[in-house]
């Protein structure tokens, strides 16, 4: 029996909502997807119950934790998933970040600047939020451009851990 989805935000052309196990396969072939693996790096979910786990340790407990997480981005009127964006607060970082990935065929349409924008407007207003961050892989020129286009600036290289890859620090205050 599907889930119920929870609807977070709406922008002109996207509905932005909850994640839910009913996302499995969507998220098994997202997070397996050459630029995921690639900019953002292998998460072992190799089969739908990997994916429900990963929804289960990842959005799903950011939801009750924090109140907000990642969610997954549709077109208006059509609830196949095309992405996912939304805020993360990951313990090696001080403050709030924002994460986005969207699958291949959706890509250079606007589609991650308009759910960024729409969720950066929505972690102002619903959670209060006056400094958010974003990394980025050095080399990910995509998401360093959607980053800029919503008003975040370059702070400075960083690694999140000590055996990690530098990756580019961006902030909007």
């Amino acid at each position: 029996m599907p889930q119920a989805s929870v609807t977070v935000l709406e922008t002109q052309r996207l509905t932005l909502r909850q994640m839910s196990f009913d996302d499995a396969p969507f998220i098994l072939e997202l997070v397996n997807e050459p630029g995921w693996l690639r900019f953002i790096g292998d998460k072992g979910v190799r089969n739908l119950e990997d994916a429900r786990n990963y929804i289960r340790q990842g959005p799903m407990a950011s939801y009750a934790r924090f109140g907000f997480g990642l969610y997954v981005v549709s077109l208006k009127g059509d609830p196949s998933p095309m992405g996912t964006c939304g805020l993360l607060k990951r313990d090696t970082l001080p403050d709030v970040d924002i994460g986005f990935a969207f699958l291949r065929r959706y890509h250079g349409q606007g589609y991650a600047h308009e759910a960024a924008a729409g969720v950066i407007e929505h972690a102002r207003r619903e959670h209060g939020l006056a400094r958010i961050v974003a990394i980025a892989s050095v080399d990910n020129e995509a998401s360093a451009n959607v980053l800029t286009k919503i008003g975040m600036r370059f702070e400075k290289l960083m690694q999140l851990s000590e055996d990690a890859p530098p990756v580019k620090l961006f902030s909007l205050a």
